[in-house]
């Protein structure tokens, strides 16, 4: 947020604790990016070997972070690659894992991840696209947020393009399997 903030960019950014967060768009962000969430310590190493495997069988490369890994670099590192940056990531990965408990984790990642046009945390992105606060997203609305979150500026929610449209069935799909097997067990009970 600094650096886009330092470029001159106008970045839109209220804070809302968990609670004022829906609870499909913690499942659908937990079924769109790491269904492992609650699973590991911070660094998906499965997710890693199989990441590596699928590229040396030149499948497209594809990432591997979680959403702990995100959250240590939206929050206290700088964008862009390099093994600095991904060392420090790591480290400050294994320091919030230690730190906080899961709630905390994802309540920083939906208050920090950036949905595109400056728009950053559920809140920003709830009220732009779709003039409601992140409290009241339905599962549709919320599985259209997390489809676009690897990719906020080349993927739109509004309106969403054809690969929008067919990922955001993918992840309601997964949200009923993470709600099914209680993949999101560590944020709140599975009723919910």
């Amino acid at each position: 947020m600094v650096e886009r903030k330092l470029s001159g960019d106008v970045i839109i950014h209220p804070w809302k604790p968990l609670e004022d967060i829906s609870p499909y768009l913690v499942t659908a962000v937990i079924a769109a990016e790491d269904t492992r969430f609650c699973a590991h310590n911070g660094i998906d190493f499965e997710a890693i070997d199989k990441a590596m495997e699928e590229a040396e069988n030149g499948k497209r490369l594809r990432g591997a972070s979680t959403i702990s890994q995100q959250t240590a670099k939206n929050a206290f590192l700088w964008n862009g690659g390099g093994w600095m940056r991904k060392g420090a990531e790591a480290w400050m990965t294994m320091v919030i894992e230690t730190l906080w408990p899961k709630r905390r984790i994802i309540e920083v990642y939906l208050n920090v991840a950036e949905w595109g046009d400056g728009l950053f945390g559920a809140e920003a992105a709830a009220q732009k696209r779709f003039g409601k606060s992140a409290k009241d997203l339905t599962r549709q609305e919320a599985a259209l947020l997390a489809s676009v979150l690897p990719n906020p500026h080349k993927w739109r929610v509004d309106p969403p393009g054809r690969y929008v449209r067919r990922r955001v069935g993918t992840v309601r799909s997964r949200m009923r399997q993470v709600k099914r097997d209680g993949l999101d067990g560590c944020v709140f009970d599975s009723s919910v």
